[in-house]
């Protein structure tokens, strides 16, 4: 009933958020007489903010149209490599009319970013994806909101979830792939290449795994503290709610996310509130630059997807309850996962210093369940002053860890 109560309240605030938005455009624009008002300013701050704090925000897009590359301007064309039920297999296709520019395209390694399915788009890696381009050929799993799949596309266990990783693996190749994960999906692409490994199937040359919680016995966090202290039946009985009727999912269990969002903000209510405050200060004293920027984040940071239930509960039994991965115990479709199988793929581990969802050395733990890749083959990096979100976009991610993951893939190539 609670995902029904959202979409009623949702329903009853709509128009007056319709009124907000207009007003705060009337109240603002130089063409509108209301704008000369003295009090026209802040009103209109206060209609904006009340429009904001209550608007649905959608997928935001990519919007990557073109990038610098081998000293040329290149046109980015994004289009669908695969298309699953719960996921598409995104290409970013760079194009030129210049021929030795073109040859160098050609010649670029291909890297796999395997976004997260937790809650945020994959947007949220735009700059990871912006950043990686120049150099390299790039694919990357855009995750579908789960209200909008059919219940007859059938259920999503984290099993499927590693299904989907060697099938996108296997349709882009492995000869030259490289594989980055951040957070979330770090298991579900160890589990992968474990058993590609175990079966015999190629493998890419390199993974590297950012900020995941391949071992949360280490160093828990708040997040962990929460998986571990409330039982499966708590999270399905609190946090699992069916899709309504409007939605194309209509009857699916899902973690919805509106209620992934509360979380979200619960985690820093301090940090949000001020956030906001400080939204409404500048638009009062005309600062549209940072208004603009506050605008962009949380356009992103509040664009949410629902999660598949049973998706949601495996992960949390299998990685943060059970610790099945470092502890040997993770079967997939009855197979033992085996991180020690994996030999040719060399493995680099990224984690921040800050990092308060997956703490530190929870990443660094996949190296002592990879024994049967090299030392020389492994590398590890910790960034100094860096949250979660830092290791894989904004200054540092640029400055200090992508050239990092550059050097570690031409290595491997």
């Amino acid at each position: 009933m609670l995902y029904q109560l959202h979409e009623f309240n949702r329903n009853l605030f709509n128009p007056l958020l319709a009124w907000s938005q207009t007003s705060a455009k009337m109240l603002s624009t130089p063409e509108s007489w209301l704008s000369q008002l003295p009090f026209a300013q802040r009103a209109a701050a206060n209609c904006e903010l009340v429009y904001r704090l209550g608007k649905d925000y959608e997928k935001p897009i990519f919007g990557i149209q073109t990038v610098n590359a081998h000293g040329q301007d290149v046109a980015i064309l994004e289009r669908v490599a695969l298309a699953k039920p719960f996921c598409n297999l995104l290409r970013f296709k760079r194009f030129s009319d210049d021929v030795p520019t073109l040859a160098a395209l050609k010649n670029d390694p291909t890297v796999l970013v395997v976004a997260p399915l937790s809650g945020h788009h994959s947007t949220l890696l735009r700059d990871t994806v912006r950043t990686l381009l120049p150099e390299h050929k790039v694919f990357l799993t855009d995750w579908i909101d789960a209200r909008m799949v059919p219940a007859a596309a059938g259920p999503f266990h984290l099993d499927d979830y590693v299904a989907y990783m060697r099938e996108f693996i296997a349709h882009i190749g492995a000869k030259n792939l490289h594989i980055i994960s951040v957070c979330q999906p770090t298991v579900p692409v160890l589990g992968a290449l474990a058993l590609m490994a175990a079966n015999g199937e190629p493998l890419p040359r390199s993974m590297t795994l950012m900020g995941g919680p391949i071992d949360t016995r280490v160093s828990p966090t708040s997040v962990d503290d929460l998986a571990t202290h409330k039982s499966i039946s708590w999270f399905e009985n609190t946090l699992v709610q069916e899709v309504p009727e409007n939605y194309p999912g209509r009857g699916r269990r899902v973690y919805p996310g509106f209620l992934q969002h509360a979380g979200f903000l619960a985690m820093n209510p301090g940090r949000h509130f001020m956030s906001h405050w400080d939204f409404y200060e500048n638009l009062c004293r005309g600062d549209m630059e940072d208004a603009d920027a506050h605008r962009r984040f949380y356009d992103e940071y509040n664009a949410v997807l629902d999660m598949p239930a049973e998706y949601y509960l495996d992960t949390i039994k299998t990685v943060f309850q059970d610790h099945a991965l470092p502890t040997g115990k993770w079967e997939v479709g009855g197979e033992r996962v085996r991180p020690q199988a994996i030999r040719s793929t060399a493995l680099l581990t990224i984690e921040g210093e800050l990092d308060d969802i997956s703490g530190l050395g929870q990443t660094r733990a996949a190296h002592d369940l990879c024994t049967g890749i090299a030392a020389k083959r492994k590398r590890h990096l910790t960034v100094e002053g860096a949250g979660h979100y830092g290791i894989f976009s904004g200054r540092r991610w640029r400055n200090v860890v992508y050239p990092q993951v550059r050097e570690f893939i031409r290595a491997q190539s």
